[in-house]
C-alpha cells in the first residue's frame, strides 16, 4: 500500500514466565502469534478481542515500548527495531499515545500545562513562547479552555481528564495516535463526548488511529476496518460494516452476539455538558 503510514509484518512476541520447578526449563508464553496489518495515512483502524488476546500487546509493540521476538514494524517507511536510539527519539514525535486510565496516566503534583507540555519537552526543542501557544492550541483543540494550563488534573472530571490526555498526545503534532481502552473508564455518556472528539480532531488534523478496544459499539463509531485478535492472532480483518454485517469467524460472531445490536449515523449522540 503506497500510502501506508504503518506496517506490521509477521510480528512474534514471547514472553519468558517463571519457573514451575526450581530446576525446570521456563516456560514461555506467545503474546503475539504471526500478526500482520497495515494502517492507511487518515484511516482509523480497530483491533479487538477479549482480554489476553494480545491486543495491548500489539500497541505497545508498534510503538517499540516492547521488543518483539520476530517480524517487522515500518513506521513512516523506517523499520523502528533498526533505529539507533537518537533516531528511534526522533520519530516518536510522530507517534503518541492515549492510555485507559484518566485518573493513573496524569502526575497529580503536576500543573496541566506541565502535563500536556511533557512529551514536547522530551521529544523536540522549542522555545518557551511556542511551547505557552502550543499547550494553548491543543488544549481548545479538544474542548478545554487555555487557562486550564494553570490548574491541577483534580480539578478536572473524568472525561475532562482523558480531554487532557488526548491535548498531551497531540501536542508534538503527530500522524499516528495509538488509544489503548480510551474511554473504557468513563460513564456511557462521557464515552460518546469523547468518541466524538475523536472523530472531530481526525478530521481536522488528518490523524490515523491504532484504536484498541474490547467494545465492539465503540468500535462501530470510530474504525474504517477492524481487526479482530484471539490468542495473540488476528482471526477477521475486514471493513468495520462488513464485519459487523456478516462476519466470517465463530469467534467474531460470539463477540458480536455477546453485545447488543447497533446502527444509525456514525457520529454517537451526547448527553451536553
Amino acid at each position: 500500500m503506497s500510502d501506508a503510514l504503518l506496517q506490521v509484518e509477521h510480528l512474534t512476541l514471547d514472553y519468558t514466565l517463571p519457573r514451575q520447578r526450581l530446576f525446570a526449563a521456563a516456560p514461555r508464553h506467545r503474546a503475539l502469534d504471526d500478526v500482520s496489518l497495515t494502517l492507511a495515512r487518515g484511516e482509523s483502524l480497530a483491533v479487538v478481542g477479549e482480554s489476553g488476546s494480545g491486543k495491548s500487546t500489539l500497541a505497545r509493540t508498534v510503538l517499540a515500548l516492547e521488543k518483539p521476538s520476530a517480524g517487522q514494524v515500518r513506521f513512516l517507511g523506517r523499520d523502528v527495531f533498526s533505529l539507533s536510539a537518537a533516531e528511534l527519539r526522533a520519530l516518536r514525535r510522530h507517534a503518541q499515545m492515549v492510555f485507559q486510565d484518566p485518573y493513573g496516566s496524569l502526575d497529580p503534583r503536576r500543573k496541566i500545562g506541565w502535563i500536556v507540555a511533557e512529551p514536547l519537552d522530551a521529544l523536540e526543542a522549542v522555545r518557551q513562547g511556542e511551547r505557552r501557544s502550543r499547550i494553548a492550541e491543543v488544549l481548545t483543540s479538544v474542548g478545554l479552555k487555555s487557562t486550564d494550563a494553570d490548574r491541577f488534573p483534580h480539578e478536572f472530571s473524568g472525561g475532562q481528564r482523558q480531554r487532557i490526555a488526548i491535548a498531551r498526545a497531540l501536542i508534538t503534532r503527530p500522524d499516528l495516535i495509538v488509544a489503548d481502552e480510551p474511554v473504557s473508564a468513563l460513564d456511557v455518556s462521557v464515552q460518546a463526548q469523547v468518541l466524538n472528539l475523536f472523530m472531530d480532531l481526525r478530521e481536522k488534523f488528518g490523524l490515523s488511529y491504532l484504536f484498541i478496544s474490547h467494545d465492539l459499539a465503540v468500535v462501530r463509531q470510530v474504525a474504517d476496518r477492524v481487526v479482530v485478535m484471539r490468542g495473540g492472532k488476528i482471526v477477521e480483518e475486514g471493513e468495520t460494516e462488513a464485519v459487523f454485517r456478516a462476519p466470517s469467524h465463530t469467534y467474531t460472531q460470539a463477540l458480536l452476539a455477546a453485545v447488543p445490536r447497533i446502527g444509525g449515523p456514525r457520529r454517537v449522540t451526547a448527553v451536553p455538558g
